[in-house]
C-alpha cells in the first residue's frame, strides 16, 4: 500500500488506524490540533465494554466484543517494542442493582458470555463498610468475570511510540482550517502548519470531526459530550474489581489509583470542569465506597466525547469525496473499539473482506 495519507486527530482512533496503515506500508502523517492523545481517550476509564451491554444495540457490542478479543495480541505487541505496559487486566466487572436480571442473563446466554450473581456484601474487601453492604445485604449483584481494562494514557504512549517507531509522522499543534476540494477529492490541506496534499484523507478528530469536515459533513451527527472524573490514590487497592450502577464507574488501578466517573453533559465544546460534577459523583461513589469520603482527591478532569445516535460510530468512505474517509463518533467506547475500527477501515481502503457486515457503521450520512 504504497500511498501517502494524512490522518487528522492523534486520539486513540486516529492513532491506531496510523498503526494498521503504517504496517501495510502507506506513509503517513497525523495533524493534531493539541497534542497527541491528550483529548477524550485519554480522559476515560479503559474499561473494554460497554458498562451495561445488554442496553445496547448489536452494532455497538458486535464491534466492542470483536474488538476486546484484540487487545491481549495488541497489548503484548505494544508493550514489547514499546516498553511501556498499558496494564491491560481482566479484573471483571460487578454491575449493582438496579438492573433487569432476566434480560441481561438472556442476552448473555445467547452471546455465551459468561455471567454470575453475588450478594453484595460478598464482593467487598473485608473491613470495607460500603452503605450496600449495611442497608441491603439481601440484593444482589451481577459479575462479569471475563471484563478487561486497560490504563489508556498509558496504551496511549505505547501508540504512539509504536507509530513513531513505524516511520509515522505526529505534527501536534497543528490545526486543521480548510479541507481544499475540487472535482469531488481533496486536492489539499490548508493547516496552521503549513498545506499538505495526500492520496488519501482520514478524519478521526472526535468531537471536532464535523468541524473539520465543514460543508463536507452532510449532516453527520457526531457532537461533543463532556464527561468529568475524579481520581483517587489508596496505598493498597480497596477493592479488585470494576463496580458499575447505572452510568457511574469505579475502576480500581493495579498501584492502588481508583477513578470514579463519569457525568454526562451536553454543553458543548466546554470542557471546565465543576463543583457540581464533583459533588455528584463523590455522593453516588461514596454511597458504594465510602473509603472515599476520607481520602484526598488527587485529579479532577472532563473529556469530550464523540457523541453519535445510539452509541455507533461512522467508518469508511465519505458518500460523495472520492479520496476521503471518517473514523469518528466512537462515543463512550473509542478505546474499547479502537483496534476493531482501524482493522475495518484500513480493509475499506484495500478492498480486504470485512469480519462482519459493516454497513450499520456507514448509515450515518445524510444524503439528500
Amino acid at each position: 500500500m504504497k500511498q501517502d495519507v494524512v490522518v487528522i486527530g492523534a486520539g486513540i482512533i486516529g492513532l491506531a488506524t496510523a498503526e494498521r496503515l503504517l504496517t501495510h506500508g502507506a506513509n503517513v502523517t497525523i495533524l493534531e490540533r493539541n497534542h497527541a492523545g491528550q483529548e477524550s481517550s485519554w480522559a476515560g476509564g479503559g474499561i473494554l465494554s460497554p458498562l451495561l451491554p445488554w442496553k445496547y444495540s448489536d452494532h455497538v457490542t458486535q464491534l466492542t466484543s470483536y474488538s476486546a478479543k484484540q487487545f491481549p495480541a495488541w497489548i503484548s505487541s505494544l508493550r514489547e517494542v514499546s516498553g511501556i505496559d498499558p496494564e491491560y487486566e481482566i479484573s471483571g466487572m460487578f454491575i449493582l442493582p438496579p438492573y433487569d436480571l432476566e434480560i441481561a442473563k438472556q442476552w448473555c446466554s445467547i452471546r455465551g458470555i459468561g455471567i454470575e450473581q453475588f450478594t453484595i456484601s460478598n464482593i467487598f474487601p473485608a473491613g470495607n463498610d460500603s452503605d450496600f453492604n449495611r442497608t441491603q445485604p439481601h440484593d444482589r449483584s451481577l459479575f462479569l468475570p471475563n471484563t478487561a481494562q486497560v490504563r489508556n494514557p498509558r496504551l496511549l504512549r505505547a501508540l504512539i511510540s509504536r507509530v513513531i517507531q513505524l516511520g509515522g509522522k505526529i505534527l501536534e499543534n497543528c490545526t486543521v482550517y480548510r479541507l481544499n476540494t475540487d472535482c469531488q477529492q481533496i486536492q489539499s490541506i490548508t493547516s496552521s502548519c503549513g498545506e499538505f496534499a495526500a492520496d488519501h484523507y482520514i478524519v478521526s478528530a472526535g468531537a471536532w470531526s464535523v468541524g473539520i469536515l465543514g460543508d463536507h459533513a452532510l449532516q453527520l451527527d457526531i457532537r461533543p459530550v463532556k464527561g468529568q472524573m475524579l481520581l483517587f490514590k489508596f496505598d493498597v487497592p480497596p477493592i479488585h474489581n470494576i463496580l458499575v450502577q447505572n452510568d457511574l464507574y469505579i475502576i480500581p488501578r493495579r498501584d492502588g489509583h481508583v477513578l470514579i466517573g463519569s457525568t454526562l453533559e451536553d454543553v458543548g465544546f466546554d470542557k471546565q470542569t465543576t463543583v457540581s460534577a464533583f459533588n455528584q459523583l463523590l455522593r453516588h461513589a461514596g454511597k458504594i465506597l465510602p473509603s472515599l469520603k476520607k481520602m484526598r482527591i488527587k485529579q479532577h478532569w472532563s473529556g469530550l466525547r464523540p457523541a453519535s445516535p445510539r452509541n455507533i460510530p461512522t467508518i469508511g468512505w465519505h458518500p460523495a469525496i472520492r479520496n476521503l474517509l471518517i473514523n469518528s463518533g466512537h462515543y463512550r467506547y473509542g478505546v474499547t473499539m479502537a483496534p476493531a475500527s482501524a482493522e475495518i477501515l484500513v480493509n475499506e481502503m484495500t478492498g480486504a473482506k470485512q469480519p462482519f457486515d459493516t454497513s450499520p457503521y456507514q448509515a450515518g450520512w445524510k444524503i439528500n
